[in-house]
């Protein structure tokens, strides 16, 4: 599936992240991905953004929608011509536009889910939840810090930084395919979040991570970066 270049702004983004044990985040990841280890674990975790001004690239911000999204993500590699590349594996996308509902898998990459999104911002602090159609729910507090969680496993800000700036390029299931988005941001600037809670149905589901397969490790935040969302080659799903 190919679109237009798109051209907007993250008002904000929080990228919430687990590591998890990476035999059982093999086994919810299609062909031909497979867990990116750090440390010996697998990363998982939720993107929460907002986008402003989301419109085809050249256009006027007039013509421009904003919308809260969701997205489910697992660090992955995959081998393409012999070369290894890696990314993330969105299995599920949320978000607040209903447009992006009803044509995402169709006329834009991933099929969207449509929840009621909460969202809560001053003075430093982050509150967001949703409960989606599918009663998928998320539920975050969190407030900027200026260190990283201390038991994090990237012990630092910048591993943290650097790694999920490799993760630009992004694969979401659709159909018998993967269709592919490339972030490009202008700036590429994170700040640490200490977060006071947090839940999600998707990773607190013992059907799919049983008790110490998984564990919150950190929360990072990006706010105000003008971006580009382009369209990668679809990957073909292996049997």
């Amino acid at each position: 599936m190919r679109i237009p270049t798109i051209h907007g702004i993250i008002e904000r983004r929080i990228l919430a992240n687990y590591t998890a044990d990476p035999e059982y985040v093999q086994k919810i990841l299609p062909k031909p991905f497979r867990p990116k280890l750090y440390n010996g674990k697998a990363i998982v975790g939720i993107c929460l953004i907002r986008l402003k001004n989301i419109k085809p690239k050249g256009f006027p911000n007039i013509i421009g929608v904003n919308s809260e999204n969701g997205a489910h993500r697992i660090a992955v590699e995959w081998d393409e011509n012999n070369v290894t590349k890696e990314g993330v594996y969105i299995p599920r996308r949320d978000t607040s536009l209903r447009l992006n509902s009803l044509i995402g898998g169709k006329l834009f990459p991933g099929k969207h889910y449509l929840p009621k999104f909460n969202a809560d911002e001053k003075d430093n602090h982050y509150h967001l939840d949703f409960v989606s159609s599918d009663n998928t729910t998320i539920e975050i507090d969190a407030k900027l810090s200026d260190k990283l969680n201390k038991d994090s496993i990237s012990k630092t800000l910048n591993n943290a930084s650097d790694f999920f700036e490799k993760g630009s390029v992004g694969y979401s299931p659709n159909a018998n395919n993967f269709d592919g988005l490339k972030l490009e941001t202008y700036k590429w600037e994170v700040k640490p979040l200490e977060v006071i809670n947090i839940k999600s149905s998707f990773f607190e589901n013992k059907n799919i991570f049983p008790e110490g397969t998984i564990k919150f490790d950190n929360a990072l935040l990006m706010e105000n970066i003008e971006h580009e969302w382009k369209s990668l080659p679809t990957i073909s799903h292996c049997i």
